[in-house]
């Protein structure tokens, strides 16, 4: 299965719609927000850092993904409206959305916070380096790495944990 990560930028995909439906059906309205706060111009990834990205399996949405400024933290991003399919869990989707918008990130901010909303997504986000730091609003923070002409700078592993205030 061939994954093809995409950046929305004019519009949103006609296929969130499928997306939104599944989100609701487990509960979950931070697809519909990103859909209402979109047509209402009120969050459309447009300021300095910010980027929303889709996920392509074999030209199908699989899942979204997001990133915008963190207004409660200066100098800050946040992710935001992630979802992937339920039945396209497990495949490294979320992983591979994530790198490429921590990747983006790296030359923009030095921090990245995101609110999860249950365990599983905590556990998600930890396994990606970030680490438990509820306050303002976020529930993890990870501190990033900028660009250098390292290949392994844009790897994971070399993150590097903030300490709490």
């Amino acid at each position: 299965m061939t994954i093809d990560i995409r950046r929305l930028s004019d519009r949103l995909p006609q296929e969130i719609a499928d997306l939104e439906r599944e989100a609701r059906r487990e509960g979950y309205r931070h697809v519909a927000r990103l859909i209402e706060e979109w047509s209402i111009g009120d969050n459309r990834f447009e300021h300095r850092g910010e980027r929303l990205l889709g996920a392509y399996a074999e030209e199908a949405l699989a899942g979204i993904g997001g990133m915008t400024v963190e207004t409660a933290m200066s100098g800050a991003l946040r992710m935001r409206r992630f979802y992937i399919r339920p039945t396209m869990r497990g495949r490294g989707i979320g992983r591979m959305l994530a790198m490429a918008l921590l990747d983006h990130a790296r030359s923009f901010c030095t921090v990245v916070t995101v609110h999860a909303g249950n365990d599983g997504a905590a556990r998600f986000w930890e396994s990606l380096g970030f680490e438990p730091h509820e306050r303002d609003g976020h529930t993890h923070v990870l501190a990033l790495q900028h660009h250098s002409d390292d290949p392994a700078a844009s790897d994971l592993r070399q993150c590097v944990t903030p300490r709490s205030p």
